[in-house]
C-alpha cells in the first residue's frame, strides 16, 4: 500500500521498540480502530439490503486521502508486536501506521457479526442506524442468524486478551488494529484481568484506547 498520508519521522531503533517504560517492566496494550472504509454510509436501506451492504463493507479497503494520526504511528514505532484483523480495512490501516514493520494478521480479531432483525422492507435506515439496531439485537436477544453468537465472540475476545497479555508481560508494547465493537470486548476482557484503561478516544475511525497493568 502507498505511504501517502502517513506522517514521516525518524523511527526508533530496534532496541528501543517494544520496551516497556513502566516501573514493573510490563508493556502497554493499544487497541485501535481502522481508518474510514471506501463505502458510502448515507443511503437508506431495508434490513435485507443492509445485509448485502455489510458483506461489501467487510471486503472494502480504506478511502483514499486519509492521514494516519501521529500518535498512532508513534505507538506503532514503540510496539514490539503489531497485530491486525484479517479484514482489508484493518490490514491497510496497520500498513499505514506500521510502515515496513511486520504485521501479524489474526482471524480472531475480526468484528463481531451484525445481522439485523428480520423487519419488513419498508423499514429503511442508513447503515450506522442499522449497525446500532443489529448490535442491540445480537447482544441482548442473541439474534445471530447462524453466525457467531455473543458467547462465542466473548470467548474469542478472552482468548485474544490472554495472547496480548502474554506479549505485554514479556515487556513488549503491543498494538492491535481491528474493529470498534470487538476492540471494546477485548478491552473489557483486559480490564477484568486487572488492566487499567488510561486513555480512550472513543469509537471514531483511527481512534484507540491504551491499557496498562495496574
Amino acid at each position: 500500500m502507498s505511504g501517502d498520508g502517513r506522517t514521516r519521522g525518524r523511527r526508533g531503533s530496534r532496541l528501543d521498540r517494544g520496551m516497556a517504560t513502566g516501573a514493573n517492566d510490563t508493556g502497554t496494550i493499544i487497541l485501535a480502530r481502522h481508518g474510514e472504509p471506501d463505502l458510502s454510509r448515507k443511503a437508506r436501506m431495508s434490513a435485507s439490503e443492509y445485509v448485502e451492504w455489510w458483506a461489501i463493507y467487510e471486503e472494502t479497503g480504506l478511502m483514499p486521502g486519509q492521514i494516519a494520526p501521529a500518535a498512532l504511528i508513534a505507538h506503532a514505532d514503540r510496539a514490539g508486536a503489531v497485530y491486525s484483523s484479517t479484514r482489508r480495512r484493518a490490514v491497510e490501516t496497520a500498513r499505514f501506521v506500521a510502515g515496513d514493520r511486520e504485521v501479524e494478521a489474526h482471524l480472531d480479531l475480526i468484528e463481531a457479526p451484525l445481522p439485523p432483525p428480520h423487519w419488513p422492507r419498508w423499514i429503511r435506515f442508513r447503515p450506522p442506524i442499522w449497525g446500532v439496531i443489529a448490535r442491540f439485537w445480537w447482544w441482548w436477544f442473541n439474534h445471530h442468524d447462524g453466525q457467531e453468537t455473543r458467547v462465542q465472540a466473548q470467548a474469542r475476545a478472552d482468548l485474544m486478551a490472554e495472547r496480548l497479555i502474554a506479549h505485554a508481560e514479556r515487556g513488549e508494547n503491543v498494538l492491535v488494529i481491528a474493529h470498534g465493537f470487538f476492540n471494546t470486548m477485548v478491552r473489557m476482557a483486559l480490564q477484568r484481568r486487572g488492566w487499567k484503561l488510561v486513555e480512550n478516544q472513543g469509537w471514531k475511525y483511527w481512534s484507540f484506547s491504551r491499557l496498562e497493568r495496574t
